[in-house]
């Protein structure tokens, strides 16, 4: 095996240039080496100038998600070895505005977010001093899969539909919005149907399922999104029946 691997990185100040360019880094091909710590390496000791998000190296925080050979990746979460002898393809994270070479903005995703209300609503909340809500662990498991989402936005860059509609308001945000509706502590599912039954919730989506095939937490979006789906559907198929005003 080669001693060294080619990063084939995309590169790009858009307050100067008109579109990327590709720029070839030739990094050592370790075993113990995530793509995360070769874009480092880069950073640290070959190009400073090169301008990337990262934080755990765990795959907790979600900062890390790059375009890998076309495929969204985490960059913590796969290594060298995987894509030797290279070269390996890395670009920002695909339907979002580049602020700088592999750094994208992402005031659309948390715009998105917010709009679904992904807290615990109530319409009365207790004192504090009459305790906590108490869970079974029956009912933590109801919702702890969509809980796991790390914002990290790899099922946006694998959505075709956000690709055609950027107004979609996307698999996270919603499969967030699935998490809350199934906690035993929130009142506010409806609240959120309604939201996500208007022009850019969930009936923009065409279930290809992309999302929960990259996704890195097994989070399933696509299944939340369906799921939400069928529920929508029953509620208006229950406004048909004769007695549903009653």
């Amino acid at each position: 095996m080669a001693d060294t691997i080619t990063l084939s990185v995309s590169r790009y100040r858009p307050e100067q240039e008109s579109e990327p360019t590709v720029q070839d880094y030739e990094v050592p091909l370790r075993d113990d080496w995530a793509i995360l710590d070769a874009i480092n390496h880069i950073k640290d000791t070959i190009d400073g100038t090169l301008s990337h998000r990262w934080s755990c190296r765990m795959g907790v925080c979600g900062s890390c998600g790059m375009m890998v050979n076309g495929e969204p990746t985490l960059t913590c979460a796969v290594f060298l070895s995987q894509y030797a002898p290279g070269p390996i393809r890395i670009e920002p994270l695909r339907y979002f505005p580049v602020i700088r070479d592999l750094v994208v903005d992402i005031t659309s995703f948390m715009t998105k977010l917010k709009k679904v209300k992904p807290w615990i609503i109530r319409k009365e909340e207790k004192a504090l001093s009459e305790g906590e809500y108490r869970q079974s662990p029956d009912e933590l498991d109801a919702y702890k899969k969509y809980s796991m989402c790390i914002n990290c936005l790899l099922c946006y860059s694998a959505c075709p539909v956000i690709g055609l509609e950027p107004s979609f308001i996307g698999p996270a945000s919603i499969a967030l919005a699935q998490r809350y509706n199934l906690d035993s502590r929130d009142e506010g599912a409806a609240e959120r149907l309604s939201i996500l039954s208007q022009d850019d919730g969930m009936w923009q989506c065409t279930f290809v399922g992309e999302c929960s095939e990259v996704c890195p937490k097994d989070v399933d979006p696509a299944g939340a999104i369906q799921r939400y789906k069928l529920t929508g559907a029953a509620n208006w198929f229950k406004t048909l029946l004769p007695w549903a005003s009653e």
